[in-house]
C-alpha cells in the first residue's frame, strides 16, 4: 500500500475518488484545494517497485492508474454503454453527470510509505474501564473510506453514551454503559465490514460475467436516486465531514 500526498493546481477539490485495478484499488482524498492524501492497494512487488521511482516516473503511474483503459474489455464497455442507455430511457432524470478522473502534477518529499493491509476484528470492544474504537477494534480493506467512517462512528457513539452517563451523574467507566457502546457499534460494523469485504472479493475477479454483473449493479445503483442515497448514508453514519465520494470502476 502506498500512503502519500500530492499538489495539484488550485481547484475546488471536494471529490474522493476510488478506482478499482487488477491489482487492488487507488483512491485519492482532498485535504485542501491543491492537497490530497492517495492510498494505493497493489501487490507487494509492485509497491516496492512504486517505492524505487523518481518523482516523476510515480507521478506518471499515479495519472496512469486513474486514466489508462489499457485493461478495459470491448465487450464490457458495449454491454455497459447499451445497460447506461437502456436505464436513461426508463428514467431520463436518473443518474449524474460524469467527472473526470484528477490529474496529480507532484508529490510532498518523503512523502511514499509502505505497509501491509489486512483485515481484522476484536471479539471484544470493552474491559473494565476500557473501550476499543478504530483500528484496535477492527481493521477493513481501504474502500471508500469506510475504515475511517467506523472509526468516527465509534468515537461519536462512545461520546454519547458516556455523556449521557456524566449527566446522570453515573460512572462513566461502568460496564453498563460501555456494553451498550460495544452491542450498538458491533451491530454496525460487522455488516459494514462484511460488505467491504464482499466488495474486495467482487472486485478482485477480473471473469466477464463478473465484471458485468458489478458494472450493471452500479449503474442501476447511480440510476436510482432513492437508493444511492440510502446506501450513502450507511456507509457515511459517523461521518460529518460531508465528503462526496465518487467511485470509478475498472471494467
Amino acid at each position: 500500500m502506498m500512503v502519500h500526498q500530492f499538489k495539484d493546481a488550485p481547484t475546488e477539490n471536494n471529490v474522493a475518488w476510488q478506482r478499482f485495478l487488477p491489482t487492488g484499488p487507488i483512491a485519492m482524498l482532498p485535504l485542501s484545494d491543491t492537497e490530497s492524501s492517495l492510498v494505493w492497494s497493489t501487490s507487494h512487488q509492485h509497491a516496492e517497485e512504486l517505492l524505487q521511482m523518481d518523482e516523476e516516473s510515480f507521478v506518471d503511474a499515479i495519472n496512469s492508474a486513474f486514466w489508462s483503459n489499457e485493461n478495459h474489455s470491448e465487450l464490457v464497455e458495449t454491454a455497459g454503454s447499451l445497460f447506461r442507455m437502456a436505464l436513461s430511457v426508463l428514467m431520463p432524470d436518473s443518474g449524474s453527470a460524469r467527472q473526470l478522473p484528477p490529474s496529480v502534477s507532484g508529490i510532498g518529499p518523503k512523502s511514499r510509505v509502505m505497509f501491509p493491509l489486512g483485515m481484522g476484528h476484536a471479539t471484544e470492544y470493552i474491559r473494565h474501564r476500557v473501550a476499543l474504537i478504530g483500528d484496535a477494534a477492527h481493521r477493513v480493506h481501504p474502500l471508500a473510506g469506510q475504515g475511517a467512517n467506523l472509526g468516527f462512528g465509534d468515537v461519536s457513539y462512545l461520546t454519547q453514551v458516556l455523556s449521557q452517563a456524566a449527566y446522570n451523574g453515573k460512572d462513566i467507566g461502568a460496564m453498563q454503559h460501555l456494553l451498550e457502546f460495544e452491542t450498538e457499534r458491533q451491530r454496525h460494523n460487522l455488516p459494514m465490514m462484511t460488505a467491504i469485504d464482499l466488495m474486495k472479493r467482487l472486485y478482485s475477479s477480473n471473469t466477464a460475467p463478473m465484471v458485468l454483473l458489478r458494472t450493471f449493479g452500479l449503474q442501476a445503483t447511480n440510476a436510482v436516486p432513492p437508493l444511492k442515497e440510502q446506501i450513502m448514508a450507511f456507509a457515511s453514519k459517523g461521518c460529518h465531514s460531508g465528503m462526496i465520494c465518487q467511485l470509478i470502476l475498472h471494467m
